[in-house]
């Protein structure tokens, strides 16, 4: 442990492949997809998702739920999930010195659409006037801030895809520079409307497999053909480690590295050459001291569309010169929940670390010959490993690493 070490001591996550972070960890573990025929979805031309299973939302958030939408729903359970798991209790703490960020990649559409029909109605009287505060990317944080009294700093972070991934790192951040004691940070995101759907099949960046919903997400399979659609949630209490250790937590890992860059190349497609996913590597390594060879394990972004999967797998492959660790994409079990994909993915990092074993890739049956990655399958592997890392990209070209290390 080095001594400006962030430890993770609370893990929440609410996710398709369960409502907590032992039968998410189970579910995933078990390689079973969650992807399935989404009736919610009406008569998109892609109607598969991966939903998180239900659960008595308002036993959980009590009665002021009426005011927010799915993904701070979703967000602030896992909030909860994490402090309870850390040990803390908001009661006592200094809020003050609490801080929350929250990763979203996308509006929430929970009332944006049936707002439209009103307006186009000149219905303006029924306008809902939490439209705006229920549908802003910082709803989460808000709400996470008023219901367990944190009163440090506290924002959304979006970068498409990786805005999970990158709130944990603003959330290292500010604990390393001391602006709070503890943080609450992660992604959430609920997409699974029409009208994202629509869109991104429109993209072209959906799997069509409407034969067999349940193999649509296949990250590097030889015949994957785009992503699922999903919601979720992944929030972590971090603190620093001699702060946790002075009060008796138990770290899952030791949050050690975090690097992130920008292709500025297109506004959907990544670098052709991987240069972005190369650079946030070596900064994160260079952040947390280490080298490739120190890596036994990556979470890879492993979204199962086509180009993206060849185009990390290539770049891993340089990372780590051209023998890379095994690597798992959890996103064959949980489908890809957009901004909450890097937080709810870090949190599986951590927990592979943990149990000392790399859940499997969902789905995949034949390894696309072009990507040369040990990528494991069938079943989890048990494995030696001292420091994993997360990769995570978002459209416009955001790439971001975090890099964990045993506690």
């Amino acid at each position: 442990m080095r001594r400006d070490d962030i430890a993770v001591t609370g893990i929440g996550l609410v996710t398709p492949a369960g409502v907590g972070t032992e039968a998410t960890w189970s579910t995933v573990c078990s390689g079973a997809p969650t992807a399935a025929v989404d009736p919610s979805l009406g008569e998109v031309p892609v109607p598969i998702s991966c939903r998180v299973p239900p659960f008595d939302v308002q036993a959980v958030l009590g009665p002021q739920v009426w005011r927010m939408d799915r993904f701070t729903h979703l967000a602030l359970t896992a909030a909860r999930q994490a402090v309870d798991d850390a040990g803390l209790d908001p009661a006592t703490w200094d809020g003050a010195r609490i801080g929350v960020v929250v990763g979203v990649g996308y509006d929430s559409k929970d009332l944006v659409i049936p707002a439209v029909r009103k307006l186009i109605d000149g219905a303006y009287e029924k306008l809902s006037p939490l439209l705006i505060p229920r549908t802003t990317a910082n709803a989460a944080a808000a709400e996470i801030c008023i219901a367990l009294g944190a009163h440090g700093p506290s924002m959304a972070v979006t970068t498409a895809c990786a805005s999970g991934a990158t709130a944990l790192g603003t959330a290292r951040d500010l604990l390393l520079a001391g602006r709070c004691d503890i943080a609450l940070a992660g992604g959430a995101e609920a997409p699974c409307h029409p009208l994202p759907s629509a869109c991104f099949a429109q993209m072209g960046a959906l799997s069509t497999r409407l034969h067999d919903p349940e193999g649509a997400s296949r990250p590097f399979d030889v015949d994957r053909d785009g992503f699922v659609l999903a919601e979720g949630a992944g929030l972590m209490v971090l603190e620093r480690a001699a702060d946790a250790r002075s009060r008796g937590a138990r770290p899952y890992a030791y949050f050690s590295g975090y690097g992130t860059s920008t292709d500025g190349y297109h506004y959907a497609a990544p670098h052709p050459d991987g240069v972005g996913i190369e650079q946030a590597f070596t900064a994160a390594l260079a952040d947390a001291g280490l080298t490739t060879s120190d890596i036994g394990h990556v979470n890879a972004h492993g979204t199962g569309t086509p180009l993206n999967d060849r185009i990390e797998g290539a770049a891993l492959t340089r990372v780590f010169d051209g023998h890379p660790p095994p690597v798992t994409s959890t996103k064959g079990v949980t489908g890809h929940p957009l901004g909450a994909a890097g937080a709810i993915e870090a949190a599986l990092a951590a927990l592979t670390l943990d149990h000392q074993t790399i859940p499997p890739t969902a789905n995949l049956q034949h390894l696309d010959p072009d990507i040369a990655l040990d990528v494991v399958a069938k079943a989890p592997r048990s494995h030696r490993m001292d420091a994993v890392a997360s990769n995570s990209c978002g459209f416009g070209g955001h790439n971001t690493v975090l890099i964990l290390q045993r506690a």
